[in-house]
């Protein structure tokens, strides 16, 4: 919808115009998922000075603050590279902006995936780069992005953090947790 030429929708004509911030843009193709990201990364994140304190996975472009803006264009390049990390066009920027990250923020500094973990396209590059202080919410294991968007909206709403554990090393499959509670609009 974003990418047809006819959208007449704020972020569609932004797109075409002057460019939308990547953290919208990746909000509306993402929904829940991402919405649920990006309210808990805004509640949660705690970055050392000169580090951001949230950064999005892009193919092809590395990390970049969602406030990034990105033109119709930028996203048509970034979306021809694909999500794997066997492919250098995605592997390498995204290692190389992760080890600059690592670097500006100092050996003490640990880091929380609120990606997928189940599979390695994201979580093997970074913990090449971050290793043992790369974590990630103990409560995602089993649940789909839908359920972990829910729940990372749901915290940052309650100002509830969750629970992090490193990603090295972790059971990264397990059985789906119950359904989140239906949640009360107020």
């Amino acid at each position: 919808m974003v990418l047809r030429e006819q959208a007449g929708f704020d972020l569609a004509v932004k797109l075409r115009t002057e460019g939308a911030p990547i953290g919208d843009v990746f909000s509306f193709v993402s929904g829940l998922y991402f919405r649920g990201k990006m309210a808990y990364a805004r509640a949660f994140a705690a970055p050392p000075p000169g580090v951001p304190g949230s950064v999005i996975i892009t193919q092809g472009a590395g990390l970049v603050p969602p406030e990034t803006i990105v033109t119709l264009d930028q996203l048509r390049a970034i979306a021809a590279v694909p999500i794997d990390a066997a492919d250098p066009r995605y592997r390498e920027p995204l290692e190389r902006d992760a080890a600059l990250i690592c670097e500006a923020a100092g050996r003490d500094c640990q880091f929380v995936l609120l990606g997928s973990i189940a599979t390695g396209k994201y979580a093997d590059p970074l913990l090449r780069v971050f290793g043992d202080r790369l974590l990630f919410p103990a409560e995602f294991v089993g649940r789909g992005d839908m359920s972990r968007g829910g729940l990372m909206l749901r915290c940052a709403r309650a100002r509830m953090e969750l629970n992090y554990v490193p990603l090295s090393g972790a059971t990264r499959h397990g059985p789906r947790p119950p359904k989140l509670p239906k949640w009360r609009r107020e």
